[in-house]
């Protein structure tokens, strides 16, 4: 490869190699990114510094009595194949040193600065030397303690950065590092949740739970419009909603996803900045019916799709995961019926011997057409039975015999594939958001405008999330006739009775669960976003297996 093809690599990856190589393929050659508290306080810390100023002038142009004082400078050098945004330059004349800004308190290290950010700064030194300036150190400011922290540029350092470069270099065609373990680094990693190197470590070893470090809660809500011809335009930080006379206003940091029904209009200019903030936009019928959605560059993890489609291929990959899909929902289902049958319990006994045989069977079967068959008749069984589970049942008009999707022609069947529509929803938004392509499934085959994944991946999730909302709706009074229109065979809700129904089911998906395997309580909402990414460890051949979820 010549020096004029070579791939520049960034300073700041130089320091994530050294302070732990997987954080530098998650970042680097994997695309992943994720805010915590640090990496919002370094911004701000950096503020100053990000913004150009002052001037650095040519070596050969420089007086030695010109103080040189210049911020943001970007310099790269295709010889040492490195690249940097050097926050500040400091200096007179042609001799100058890199100033880098850090956002905690100088540590009391015999080196005066920790390795990782002694090689960041050598390499940005390396880069000065490089453009003809005299440079022999550099400094570290410390913002939390004010202090500034020299950092000679000796030959022992010159070489670990380079070599530092070179590792991170041969990273780019290598597989993803094994995580850290137990390590003190993993809690306070801004990409821990998607790292998972306690989770990981424990599918290897099952010697004890993991900390619950991968857990952090999002703070951040969808936001539901269904506003016949109303409009959403973007002011400041905020989203202005008209609809008709009334007008609504919603904060952007506080959304996860848009979700929009029926003809709402939404301006350009808002839509490009949702695609900059990562949070995607989904747009449904007045009904409900999930049809599409769009989102920003997202995720840039090629490998994570590459690895995706080949599993596809394989038809015996293809059928484990389906199988261990499948298994789940059988169970979940039985979990489900077991804790809401009403009246006498002991005629649910059957049944559940029943679905559990199913389960085992789903396990073991040797074709997707079997694994089909075995999960329609574990389905004819489960919703033979939904009604059990109604309390108040066809008394206040919930009557239900037996699934009808297309149209659904009743009240519980409109309910039930409005919640499996926002599953997918969910889940659509999700796995593009984990670096998944929606539609190129393992157990659903691929059609025009179906999110095969994302049926395959919400299958254990249909009794613990949608038909669990649909439940608790109904038994308790939650939602009531009047909020169901009915137009020949097919029946629907009205907008009250969506707005209504779409309350219950996110106070479902912001449920806290206890995790069967890691022990510790997560939200379904974010269950989600981890089961999706297990999933990746184990077509990435990080784990040896996948199970799908089912709850205690």
């Amino acid at each position: 490869m010549t020096t004029a093809n070579i791939e520049l690599i960034p300073a700041r990856m130089i320091n994530e190699y050294v302070y732990c190589p997987r954080l530098a393929h998650l970042e680097w050659v994997q695309g992943e990114w994720r805010d915590n508290l640090d990496t919002e306080e370094g911004r701000h810390v950096h503020r100053r510094v990000d913004k150009p100023g002052g001037k650095l002038p040519e070596p050969t142009e420089a007086d030695d009595e010109v103080v040189i004082h210049a911020r943001s400078v970007t310099l790269s050098d295709p010889g040492l194949g490195i690249i940097a945004k050097l926050d500040l330059v400091e200096g007179e004349g042609d001799k100058v040193s890199p100033v880098d800004y850090k956002k905690g308190k100088r540590p009391h290290v015999a080196t005066g600065a920790y390795d990782p950010e002694r090689v960041q700064l050598c390499a940005q030194g390396l880069l000065l030397r490089r453009q003809g300036y005299q440079c022999d150190e550099g400094i570290l400011y410390y913002a939390g303690s004010r202090e500034r922290v020299h950092v000679p540029f000796d030959q022992d350092l010159i070489e670990m950065t380079l070599l530092a470069a070179e590792g991170l270099r041969k990273l780019r065609d290598a597989p993803c590092p094994p995580p850290l373990e137990d390590s003190p680094k993993c809690p306070r990693c801004s990409l821990v949740s998607i790292c998972l190197p306690d989770e990981i470590n424990w599918f290897r070893k099952a010697e004890e739970s993991p900390r619950p470090i991968a857990v952090r809660e999002d703070d951040k809500l969808p936001l539901y419009v269904q506003a016949p011809f109303g409009t959403i335009r973007k002011k400041g930080e905020v989203l202005e909603i008209e609809a008709g006379e009334q007008k609504y206003n919603a904060r952007l940091g506080e959304i996860s996803h848009l979700a929009l029904f029926g003809n709402v209009h939404l301006t350009t200019p808002t839509l490009q900045t949702l695609m900059k903030r990562e949070i995607p936009v989904t747009w449904h019928t007045q009904g409900g019916w999930y049809y599409g959605h769009a989102q920003g560059m997202g995720q840039k993890n090629v490998h994570m799709r590459i690895n995706q489609f080949q599993a596809a291929f394989d038809v015996e990959r293809s059928l484990a995961i389906a199988r261990s899909l499948v298994r789940a929902k059988i169970l979940n289902c039985r979990t489900l019926l077991r804790r809401n049958w009403h009246n006498n319990n002991e005629d649910a006994e059957p049944l559940l011997k029943r679905l559990k045989f199913y389960a085992g069977q789903a396990a073991r079967a040797q074709s997707a057409a079997t694994l089909l068959g075995i999960e329609g008749q574990a389905a004819s069984d489960y919703f033979g039975a939904f009604s059990r589970m109604l309390v108040a049942g066809d008394a206040i008009g919930f009557d239900f015999e037996q699934r009808s999707r297309r149209p659904p022609r009743d009240p519980v069947n409109a309910l039930l594939s409005f919640a499996y529509s926002v599953l997918t929803r969910t889940w659509a938004a999700t796995l593009q958001g984990v670096g998944f392509d929606p539609y190129v499934g393992f157990y659903h085959q691929p059609r025009p405008a179906r999110p095969a994944l994302a049926l395959d991946m919400m299958e254990p999730f249909r009794p613990l999330l949608a038909d669990s909302a649909v439940i608790t709706a109904i038994n308790n009074g939650e939602i009531h006739q009047e909020q169901f229109v009915t137009r020949g065979d097919s029946c629907g809700l009205t907008e009250a009775g969506r707005k209504a129904f779409m309350a219950t089911l996110e106070r479902r998906l912001g449920q806290q669960v206890t995790h069967p395997y890691f022990g510790y309580r997560l939200s379904y909402r974010r269950l989600l976003e981890l089961e999706a990414r297990l999933l990746g460890r184990y077509l990435s051949g990080e784990l040896e297996h996948y199970s799908g979820f089912t709850t205690r």
